[in-house]
């Protein structure tokens, strides 16, 4: 049967017009594959009482949706990147304070603390009108949106995309290169951007983007390409470089969370040479020391040390 309906199939009666039963179930199946594609109902986010949101993206539009629950981590609780938390402190206060800021590039090893520094740093200045907005990294296309929607807000946002690598083609690639650069439509002032990377380029780099690789077919002139392909990192003011973790410091950070979670779950845990041995036993076969891998030894040591006390009693 034809989607448009023929006019016999259509009778009025009265003052409303009766569809066809067949007619009315196709209309309804078309509904229903149409209804996923469309963007959820915007709602009105109160930022007085919404500390953070993430932005969706959809077929044909994108919406904030606040977030209800944010990592309790504390500046405090983030040991061995002292300087790299007072750099990023330093320039997050000269936006609260309305004076020039830089967007962030923090890079460097997985799990030394680059996406916790940031909502430590919400939890910090939150009281002083920060907000966080969290974007993917296919959704930077929508950074003209995203910025339009809390311009004229009396806070201070902070737009922050977790663990971003691109290809030079990616849209997004060049939607946030278009955003960093200055162009007539600037970024407001209420807004900057920090984002998070293993790479400190942000784009994969190969042996052949030396410039004085030979036999690369394609482009003329490659080093043009190879700074074309690397310049988005550079449209950023502030670089901060998180480093490996020495294993002195990973006992240390060890060591913290032990006695944090053990006051958590009230738990009495001494901190012992046993403990440091296995501490450092679970980093040996996890092939890492970082600050992640030292977080889980503590919930997997307090929990299975508080499971123990139960069993005791």
């Amino acid at each position: 049967m034809g989607f448009v309906p023929a006019p016999a199939r259509i009778a009025e009666s009265g003052s409303y017009v009766s569809l066809d039963p067949e007619l009315t179930a196709q209309l309804k199946r078309v509904l229903c594959a149409i209804e996923p594609l469309l963007p959820k109902p915007s709602l009105k986010i109160d930022w007085a009482s919404c500390l953070a949101a993430n932005w969706h993206r959809s077929t044909f539009a994108g919406t904030m949706q606040p977030v209800q629950s944010i990592e309790a981590t504390r500046l405090e609780d983030l040991l061995g990147i002292d300087s790299q938390k007072q750099m990023l402190q330093d320039n997050t206060r000269q936006l609260l304070a309305g004076m020039p800021a830089n967007h962030a590039l923090l890079w460097g090893t997985r799990g030394t603390g680059k996406s916790s520094v940031v909502r430590a740093l919400l939890h910090e200045h939150a009281a002083q009108g920060l907000r966080i907005i969290q974007v993917d990294k296919d959704d930077l296309v929508n950074l003209r949106a995203i910025a339009d929607a809390v311009k004229n807000e009396p806070y201070k946002f902070i737009v922050f995309s977790d663990d971003l690598s691109f290809e030079s083609t990616d849209a997004s690639y060049k939607a946030l290169k278009s955003a960093l650069d200055g162009t007539v439509n600037a970024l407001p002032d209420n807004l900057l951007i920090y984002v998070t990377s293993n790479r400190r380029h942000l784009v994969a780099e190969f042996a052949s983007d030396n410039r004085g690789a030979m036999m690369v077919e394609g482009e003329v002139h490659h080093g043009e390409a190879v700074e074309e392909k690397i310049s988005l990192a550079g449209r950023f003011g502030l670089w901060v470089a998180f480093h490996p973790f020495s294993q002195s410091l990973y006992v240390d950070v060890v060591r913290q969370w032990v006695a944090k979670l053990a006051r958590r779950s009230e738990v009495k845990v001494e901190w012992t040479k046993e403990a440091e041995a296995a501490a450092i036993l679970w980093s040996q076969r996890k092939g890492d020391c970082s600050g992640r891998i030292a977080l889980q030894f503590a919930v997997d040591w307090v929990g299975r040390a508080g499971l123990a006390r139960g069993h005791d009693a």
